[in-house]
């Protein structure tokens, strides 16, 4: 089984209770099925749920290269320079990323409004990134851009190799019979 959930922001990639956040439990009733991969309480977008452990462990594990499409809201304009640093690796400090597609996009009009909104401050414009990496470290999108001077305002996971988000409000989920390429 394979289930593709929109999580929303501020909820925990995970079924077991931590703190005051949200978990998959409240959302998700299905036994036995567990995130291939995670998301970050901050991040909003698609999780890859299954039963699966080869197909989990093929999409949340950095060897095996899957590709994921982030689409980031950053502070500042990045100019060629950020975008050519972040499409040739970055020196995170405990790692070198892999170069990583990057574009400068428009915000996307079908994006759902984040609840609570971000910080909006008036004197400091933002730029909408499509970031698609191949492996997938701990806030990785988000130490990217920090680490060329465009920190990671909102960040959404559009996509994990063949499936997206596209179609699923924040909160829902539904099955896959797509399978992994």
């Amino acid at each position: 089984m394979i289930f593709l959930f929109n999580k929303p922001y501020g909820v925990l990639s995970q079924f077991s209770p931590e703190g005051s956040h949200k978990t998959l439990k409240e959302f998700i009733p299905i036994p036995g099925i567990y995130p291939a991969g995670r998301l970050d309480a901050d991040s909003e977008g698609l999780l890859v749920l299954t039963d699966e452990g080869k197909l989990q462990h093929s999409l949340s594990h950095p060897k095996t290269k899957t590709e994921k499409t982030y689409l980031a809201q950053v502070e500042g304009e990045p100019d060629a320079s950020a975008i050519e640093s972040l499409e040739g690796g970055v020196d995170l400090g405990d790692f070198v990323t892999r170069p990583a597609k990057v574009r400068l996009i428009e915000g996307p009009e079908w994006l759902w409004e984040r609840n609570p909104p971000i910080r909006y401050r008036q004197s400091i414009p933002t730029a909408w990134m499509e970031i698609t990496i191949s492996e997938g470290k701990n806030r990785q999108v988000r130490r990217m851009t920090a680490k060329v001077g465009h920190p990671t305002l909102r960040l959404v996971r559009y996509s994990v190799g063949p499936w997206n988000v596209s179609g699923l409000s924040p909160g829902e989920y539904q099955p896959s019979s797509l399978p992994l390429e």
